[in-house]
């Protein structure tokens, strides 16, 4: 059986400071008035180059490995990494790029930039290897007095470089809230963020025009007042990111959508009406700063200063790229239950089990993969380490572990979390470029993603969810059990047909 590969992973992050404000955790302190927590949040925000520096994030973009990163001294925030902002897998923009790339991705002209912010962009745009060709129209500039009324009366919300007014995004619409102006700014940032992560797919030789398919998979939603969340970001991605031959939609199932859009990616292309399909996703501006306060409280720089983003091609089987094995696919029912025993073994042992396989086959695992210096700091613990314990755990369970080695499967078939808290992103994902490259070197043959989401958000059911798969070393394009490949079976019904349609003539000319 054939399976499909996956042939590229890019991942983005676009340092973005001047968003924070924009982020839950702060817009609940301006709705109370909590002044002295937004003061003070501005004296812990991180220099660009600090979050270029920071191991997690180059962990992130493929320039060190997990690995590399688990034996870095910590707090990670006080080692530096390197100071490219490009890396394997990808990239981290700073704020000034970022900006002009929301304002290209704007269909509407609700975004708008002073005359001096663009010339200042159109430099910075052509000296990026995938945006030069981009430069926006300094004649489309607006003056910041003009924009400053705007915001002023609420009909827009700013774009700020060091306190500056360098631009504003305005309300797409004067009553409907769903297209307000800090609806727009989100949806424009997701919008901006995955159509880089798609374009870094190209530094790594994919080929955008050839795209048959696009599954969007962020958290957030677009829409207007009679279908809030009516998409489609995905072809509206695919527009700029020059997958002209593609169509798509979007898919959401709050974190754990990513693995759920790889499964549908994989079964799309195995089933023949796509051959290449690629899962992309933006990031949440909601999420910026998230667990400020409890940073701030302990005198930690805040982390959660990007919006981060991730694109993978998936296609049909070349024989070499790594493989999606569509028959190990773990499940959370809804009958599963949410205790943890329960999730786990209906996400890896019940999977593994169904194809004769044990959990320690399995060489790594990526489960959710949030960096501990910002969720612990904030009460949630070492989110990944908790997980692996728990699947070490069911291992020892199940008779496939000796105890006394549970630590020891926790260090060699997990890793530190390097993502940010995004919601999506963490899921899994992260490692698909590393696992991948891991595979093709030789030094892993597996790795299981899984991902997990919270459906209890919504309000409108208490259930969990969950779903993973495994991706594995490519055995190559499969004979046929007669001992020919598809084409020499091509030839001989060929050969056939032609020796048939002979003698049928032959018979025809005697008669």
């Amino acid at each position: 059986m054939e399976y499909p590969v996956i042939k590229g992973a890019s991942y983005i992050l676009a340092h973005t400071p001047d968003f924070i404000p924009f982020g839950s955790t702060q817009v609940q302190a301006r709705k109370h008035n909590d002044e002295s927590y937004l003061s003070e949040l501005k004296k812990h925000l991180r220099p660009f180059s600090d979050v270029v520096s920071y191991p997690p994030n180059q962990c992130y973009i493929g320039n060190i490995t997990p690995a590399a990163l688990e034996e870095m001294a910590t707090p990670w925030f006080e080692q530096k990494a390197g100071e490219e902002r490009f890396g394997r897998h990808g990239e981290i923009m700073p704020q000034d790029e970022f900006f002009a790339l929301i304002k290209h991705s704007d269909a509407f002209d609700l975004v708008k930039l002073t005359p001096e912010f663009i010339e200042h962009a159109n430099g910075r745009l052509a000296q990026h290897p995938l945006l030069s060709d981009i430069q926006l129209k300094v004649e489309d500039g607006m003056a910041a007095a003009e924009m400053h009324a705007m915001i002023e009366a609420h009909t827009a919300d700013p774009l700020t470089m060091n306190g500056e007014l360098v631009g504003c995004i305005k309300q797409a619409h004067d009553e409907d809230e769903n297209l307000s102006a800090h609806i727009i700014l989100e949806n424009l940032s997701v919008k901006a963020s995955a159509i880089l992560a798609a374009l870094n797919l190209k530094k790594q030789g994919m080929n955008l025009g050839k795209v048959d398919y696009i599954i969007e998979c962020s958290e957030e939603a677009c829409g207007d007042v009679n279908q809030r969340g009516g998409g489609n970001f995905a072809k509206a991605i695919g527009e700029l990111a020059g997958c002209e031959q593609a169509t798509g939609s979007d898919l959401r199932g709050f974190c754990a959508a990513p693995a759920h859009a790889l499964i549908h990616a994989a079964a799309l292309v195995k089933g023949g009406i796509f051959k290449n399909v690629m899962v992309v996703a933006g990031g949440a501006v909601a999420k910026l700063a998230m667990n400020g306060r409890d940073h701030v409280k302990k005198e930690l720089p805040i982390l959660e200063d990007a919006l981060a983003g991730f694109a993978v091609l998936v296609s049909e089987n070349d024989g070499v790229s790594p493989i999606i094995n569509t028959d190990i696919v773990g499940r959370h029912t809804i009958a599963t239950g949410s205790s943890p025993q329960a999730v786990m073994t209906s996400l890896i042992s019940t999977p593994l089990k169904k194809v004769g396989r044990t959990i320690p086959e399995v060489d790594k695992f990526s489960t959710e993969m949030q960096n501990p210096e910002i969720t612990k700091p904030a009460g949630a613990g070492n989110v990944p380490e908790a997980n692996y314990k728990m699947i070490a755990a069911l291992a020892v369970k199940e008779g496939q572990l000796e105890r006394k080695e549970l630590m020891n499967f926790v260090k060699e078939h997990g890793m530190p979390g390097y993502a940010l808290t995004q919601g999506h992103i963490p899921s899994g994902v992260p490692f698909l470029g590393h696992g991948c490259d891991g595979i093709m070197k030789g030094d892993i043959n597996n790795f299981m993603i899984v991902g997990k989401g919270s459906l209890f958000l919504g309000r409108m059911t208490n259930l969990f969810d969950g779903i993973s798969t495994l991706i594995e070393k490519n055995p190559g394009v499969q004979e046929q059990e007669s001992g020919f490949d598809q084409d020499e079976a091509r030839q001989l019904i060929a050969e056939a047909m032609k020796e048939v349609a002979e003698r049928l003539m032959a018979k025809g000319e005697q008669e």
